[in-house]
């Protein structure tokens, strides 16, 4: 799979910049993913991180989702991570990708209301294998949204 340039997405009030991408290790379990920096427009200072991870494996589709994202707290309540998943949307659509998984924990209100706000549906929330690499004992569980992104 080949890996595009994206150095910076440009949005109104967020940008994303390219901090690293990788081919992943499917040895590992690792697929090939994507990983920026969510700032501000016009800023050089970070406000949070978003991912996206290419491919359909188990432990994307199940457990920890094509796209994962964080903002820092002081910049929470703004929907950043809303506008960053849409700024996304083209990375996906340039490899092909007309959906998208993504997964939170049952109690992370504040995400499950991220993929509320970018039209994802909840699919199911489902307990994670022990046996799987995902699996931790402080989260046995995952909501599965799926993201429409044509």
């Amino acid at each position: 799979m080949e890996l595009k340039d994206y150095a910076i997405i440009e949005g109104e009030e967020i940008d994303l910049f390219l901090d690293r991408r990788s081919l992943g290790d499917p040895q590992r379990g690792r697929s090939p993913e994507y990983k920026f920096k969510i700032r501000l427009h016009g800023s050089v200072n970070d406000i949070g991180h978003i991912n996206m991870r290419l491919g359909d494996d188990e432990k994307v589709i199940q457990y920890i989702g094509h796209i994962g994202y964080g903002i820092d707290e002081a910049f929470r309540s703004n929907k950043y991570a809303a506008k960053a998943c849409t700024l996304l949307k083209q990375v996906a659509r340039s490899h092909g990708m007309d959906r998208v998984i993504i997964t939170c924990n049952p109690d992370n209100f504040a995400s499950r209301r991220i993929c509320e706000v970018i039209g994802a549906e909840l699919l199911e929330i489902v307990d994670i294998p022990v046996t799987a690499s995902a699996y931790s004992e402080e989260e046995p569980q995952k909501c599965r949204f799926l993201w429409r992104v044509k």
